[in-house]
C-alpha cells in the first residue's frame, strides 16, 4: 500500500476521475460530402502549414489500432476539390498519424475543414471532418474506433 501511495504521490500511476467511464468513447460521425474518392494517394503530405496527427485508437479500451488507413480530402486554396488535395495515411505500431496540408478554406458557406475516411480490419469504418481553430498551424485529432459487430 505504501508503494501505490508513493506512486500516486509522484504521479507515477494515475487514479481514475470520479464518475469516469471505463475505456473510451468512439469518435462521432459526419457527413461524408460529395468530394470522397476512393484511392487516394499513399502520402503524408498534401500542401505546408498545417499539420494535422494523432493516434487512432480502438474503443472500448483505446488501443492502439497500427495499420489503420486514413484518407484525407479537403478543398484546396482556391475552395475546389481535385486529386493533388486527397492523401492516404496507414497508422504506426502505436496507432499514430502525421498529416500535412495547407489551412483549408472557408468555401460556399462552409468553415474550414478536412475529411477523414478512417479503416481498419476488425472495426467500423469511421467519415468523420476536422475542424480547424482559426490561425492554427496544426492539431492533434484522435480518432476512435467501433469494433464490428
Amino acid at each position: 500500500m505504501a508503494f501505490l501511495s508513493v506512486a500516486l504521490w509522484l504521479g507515477l500511476l494515475a487514479w481514475p476521475a470520479a464518475g469516469a467511464a471505463p475505456g473510451c468513447a468512439p469518435t462521432p460521425g459526419d457527413a461524408l460530402g460529395p468530394f470522397y474518392r476512393p484511392g487516394a494517394p499513399v502520402r503524408a503530405s498534401v500542401g505546408r502549414g498545417y499539420v494535422l496527427s494523432g493516434r487512432v485508437l480502438g474503443a472500448p479500451v483505446c488501443g492502439p489500432v497500427p495499420g489503420a488507413r486514413l484518407e484525407f480530402w479537403l478543398a484546396g486554396p482556391d475552395g475546389r476539390y481535385g486529386d493533388d488535395y486527397r492523401a492516404t495515411v496507414l497508422t504506426d505500431a502505436s496507432g499514430a498519424y502525421r498529416f500535412e496540408s495547407h489551412f483549408p478554406p472557408a468555401y460556399a458557406g462552409r468553415p474550414p475543414h478536412i475529411h477523414v475516411r478512417a479503416s481498419a480490419p476488425g472495426y467500423r469504418v469511421l467519415v468523420t471532418q476536422h475542424y480547424p481553430r482559426p490561425g492554427a498551424t496544426g492539431a492533434r485529432f484522435d480518432l476512435v474506433l467501433e469494433p464490428e459487430t
